[in-house]
């Protein structure tokens, strides 16, 4: 087994989803190194040779088109922020105001469309694909919003906005219905003074497999789980033969998504950071873009001179 998939596995197996790293791991991942460079050029001459290019994505990405977050000040719906509703708990206790949280989320995304960065990824992928060479994106964004800007190869680890699993026979299934069920029509306003639905819980969503009209609950990785053992075995394969990972709107602190770069990192690989301000990680990586990712993003995945197109 690789150095990547002991540390995954030992990480995944003491954590879960939305788990920031420890002071002690924090320094773990901190040691010193050159300054990153800024240099596009550089980087532009490593994207070149590139064959296998793993880009993990995040937040950042995604706010550029206006998805909120609800992370850090400010990031609340209702009078809740997210890690108070996308939690098992939570959803066993009330999923009326769970599912009109996630059904506002979905409803906003219905508005939301790729920004350059998306677009950027999407382009690229489909131009190295007939050059022979690969492009995966790993995200940890539930918004869908590198589906519709037309990347192919996606692994989604924290699920998706547009998917649901049924809590009785397990069965996950894509829906992008508007509203995702009756009750839901109006629901869901994230104004503080906005008073809960109270959605008997027979109208919430239902699973239409026969014989089944179990609960619906959102297909999305919520606070306290574990990543799906399958898409990070995924994740594992990419980032072990990956020989550029480009690391694009993410604040590098929630694991264990956060530590798939580092660890590509330590075995030498090149890794580029694209994201407003400096990371916990950014020390870690060879070159780091400051800035909007819809900016910088889009120059250095452009096609290089040197690449062949049949």
């Amino acid at each position: 087994m690789c150095l990547f998939q002991f540390t995954a596995r030992r990480l995944v197996s003491q954590a879960h989803c939305g788990l920031k790293a420890s002071s002690s791991k924090k320094q773990k991942f901190c040691l010193e190194m050159a300054r990153p460079s800024s240099n596009m050029a550089d980087f532009r001459e490593v994207f070149a040779k590139a064959k296998h290019i793993a880009i993990i994505t995040g937040a950042g990405v995604s706010a550029e088109s206006g998805v909120p977050t609800f992370r850090g000040a400010g990031g609340f719906w209702r009078k809740w922020q997210a890690q108070e509703l996308a939690t098992p708990g939570a959803f066993a206790r009330n999923p009326s105001r769970v599912w009109e949280f996630y059904h506002y989320r979905r409803e906003v995304m219905l508005s939301k469309h790729p920004n350059p960065a998306h677009i950027a990824i999407a382009e690229c992928e489909k131009r190295l694909s007939k050059q022979g060479r690969s492009v995966v994106v790993i995200t940890q964004n539930i918004d869908e919003l590198h589906r519709k800007a037309g990347t192919k190869h996606l692994l989604e680890i924290h699920g998706s906005l547009f998917k649901t699993r049924c809590t009785s026979c397990g069965n996950v299934a894509s829906n992008y219905k508007s509203p995702i069920c009756p009750a839901l029509a109006g629901k869901g306003a994230p104004d503080p003074e906005t008073q809960d639905a109270a959605i008997p819980v027979e109208d919430l969503p239902r699973c239409e497999e026969d014989g089944c009209n179990g609960l619906l609950r959102p297909h999305v990785v919520w606070f306290g789980e574990a990543l799906d053992p399958d898409v990070l075995t995924a994740v594992e394969k990419e980032l072990d033969i990956c020989d550029l990972c480009l690391v694009v709107g993410t604040s590098s602190v929630v694991y264990p998504a956060a530590m798939f770069a580092p660890q590509v990192s330590a075995r030498g690989v090149p890794v580029a950071e694209f994201n407003m301000e400096a990371t916990p990680a950014t020390n870690r990586f060879r070159f780091h873009f400051p800035g909007p990712c819809g900016t910088t993003l889009p120059p250095a995945l452009a096609r290089h001179e040197t690449e062949i197109i049949s």
